[in-house]
């Protein structure tokens, strides 16, 4: 763990050790569900949850990829200026991804968000455009966001089904899980999560984001309430 990077945290009262379980480079070769069991085997316990990034469960889906074989459109080459700039990361605000947005959720949909979201930017109220493009816009990562060759290369899609892939961690390991999107700056959102996870807890638990952003390889943490 990054000596910047506290191992527990306190929510509610409530302190949490972050164990943090290290991967080989995780690729659309793998199973999500089978790596996490593995390398989690020997140090999960009962009662734990798991949070697992968003990203690497994308890979293992062929979510990734190449910005280079990306055919960009009129409609994405206009739109994405209109992105606002976030200090959390690119988005949309970016030709590709703006292509993957368009790609995943229809021109539509897309153009509708871009003319309402901007309207209502106008009074003062931001966040509509995602609000009405949905999750699949909100989790795309740009290119040269990861820094893990070759998905440096790579526009990264939200995961398929993060509830059921969360919900299939929960059946083999027997720990909650949930499907998580988490940045440097505060931002800790549980895109997808099993049965028995509250939602607020463990968004409130990794907001700190002790896997890092780097190269780390760390994509799935163990978070252990402790006595």
């Amino acid at each position: 763990m990054s000596d910047k990077k506290n191992p527990t945290i306190t929510v509610n009262g409530v302190t949490y050790q972050r164990i943090l379980i290290q991967t080989h480079i995780i690729s659309e070769k793998d199973n999500i569900v089978d790596v996490i069991d593995r390398y989690t085997k020997e140090a999960r316990q009962q009662g734990d949850m798991i949070a697992v990034s968003e990203k690497v469960t994308a890979i293992t889906q062929g979510r990734a990829i190449r910005e280079d074989s990306l055919k960009i459109g009129l409609l994405a080459r206009i739109l994405w200026r209109f992105v606002r700039k976030v200090p959390y990361g690119i988005g949309l605000r970016s030709p590709a991804t703006m292509q993957c947005a368009i790609n995943e959720c229809g021109s539509f949909r897309i153009l509708a968000a871009a003319l309402l979201g901007g309207a209502t930017r106008l009074c003062g109220r931001r966040g509509d455009f995602y609000r009405i493009a949905g999750m699949q816009a909100a989790t795309i990562d740009a290119a040269h966001t990861s820094p893990v060759p070759p998905y440096d290369q790579c526009v990264i899609l939200g995961p398929r089904d993060p509830e059921k892939v969360a919900q299939q961690i929960k059946e083999r390991t027997g720990c909650e899980a949930a499907i998580m999107d988490i940045n440097d700056i505060g931002g800790s959102w549980a895109i997808g999560f099993s049965s028995g996870i509250n939602k607020q807890t463990i968004e409130a638990a990794m907001k700190d984001n002790p896997c890092g952003q780097g190269k780390e390889l760390t994509p799935i943490c163990l978070i252990r309430k402790m006595s």
